[in-house]
């Protein structure tokens, strides 16, 4: 008798398993569905998996879903954010861990969305944002029988698995303030996707600046070359103006260099910039004005991704630890989707400054 596999034309099932593994199709069941409260020993487990893996065998994800109620698949719902080099990392992470606990994670983000939502198509077990869905989301998932919903509408509050305001706007003003600067800006890239991103850090740069004692913390877009909103379509790019434009205010915003003009006779000496993109952008501008760094202008990216050390001079950065921020977001899915305890005393190390060249 042929083994069945890609070779030979026949879908691997269940049964060919448990007859490869000499066991019950149960068993291969309870093994491969990690179905808990079940007395399987680690030796038989260990038979049934190397069966699976040696025939090649995949799960029919329909009928198992059909069959359990369940398809084992969380849509982790974004809102207007770039995929920054953190971001990234943290949802390799999440993926990685929720992958070995049986679960995909499938990233879903609708700025100006018309069709219908990703969550009618898949039948999620889990719906989870690190925002609140609004109630037309919500009434869309609840009639296509989403079985749970985070953030909970029916009682607000709980777990932030946000991104957004963590102690990273913060800790650039602490820094920046601890080396004496006492009039700052907050610098973003007009366009892209990241305008509640943008606010959400500018308003916690700005309280820590109020709680300081320090003056307004202004939120100033900067253009430059090359940044088209990411909503654009091709033709919005190909007509997008030069100069850029604040999504925010709807004017032009200003070019780095003449940005820098303005806040020097403004007396400003610290930047407290969105991203390490908009860091290097107001660097670069400094450098070919012969701006001192830090003498003259500090500096504080967010994020530090690679290009912070690439840059020339480098950039100061808030780092997180966006791997264990990742774990983390998979150890609270699963608790929610399985039950499974939240890991005690697990937590993410706080953000820290790395301090470089520009300030």
């Amino acid at each position: 008798m042929a083994v069945p596999g890609p070779d030979t034309g026949r879908r691997v099932t269940a049964v060919d398993v448990a007859h490869a593994a000499g066991v019950s199709r149960a068993t291969v069941g309870f093994v491969l569905n990690d179905t808990p409260g079940q007395t399987i020993s680690e030796g038989t487990r260990q038979r049934v998996l190397r069966a699976a893996e040696l025939l090649g065998y995949r799960p029919n994800s329909a009928a198992r879903a059909l069959a359990s109620g369940r398809s084992r698949i969380i849509l982790f719902v974004l809102p207007d954010w770039p995929v920054e080099f953190r971001l990234r990392h943290y949802l390799d992470e999440a993926t990685l861990a929720l992958d070995k606990a049986g679960y995909s994670l499938v990233t879903y983000s609708r700025p100006g969305q018309v069709s219908r939502p990703l969550w009618e198509s898949l039948n999620p077990d889990l719906v989870i944002g690190p925002t609140p869905f609004s109630a037309s989301d919500v009434a869309s998932m609840v009639a296509c029988g989403v079985r749970q919903i985070y953030p909970d509408p029916n009682r607000p509050g709980g777990l932030d698995l946000s991104l957004t305001i963590d102690s990273g706007p913060e800790l650039q003003v602490d820094h920046l303030h601890e080396r004496g600067h006492r009039k700052l800006v907050f610098a973003a890239l007009a366009g892209g996707r990241a305008s509640s991103l943008v606010a959400a850090r500018h308003g916690a740069a700005q309280a820590q600046a109020r709680a300081l004692g320090l003056p307004t913390l202004d939120l100033k877009h900067v253009d430059h070359p090359g940044i088209v909103p990411a909503e654009s379509s091709t033709a919005d790019a190909l007509t997008h103006s030069p100069t850029g434009a604040s999504r925010t205010t709807g004017k032009a915003a200003p070019t780095a260099e003449d940005a820098l003009r303005g806040w020097l006779a403004a007396g400003i000496t610290g930047v407290v910039a969105f991203d390490d993109d908009a860091a290097a952008a107001i660097a670069g501008a400094a450098v070919r004005a012969r701006i001192r760094m830090p003498a003259d202008l500090a500096i504080v990216g967010h994020g530090d991704s690679p290009l912070a050390t690439m840059f020339v001079p480098a950039l100061s950065s808030v780092r997180t630890d966006s791997a264990a921020r990742g774990r983390a977001f998979a150890d609270f899915t699963l608790h929610k989707v399985a039950g499974r305890p939240l890991p005690v005393g697990r937590l993410a190390p706080k953000p820290t400054v790395v301090r470089r060249e520009t300030s």
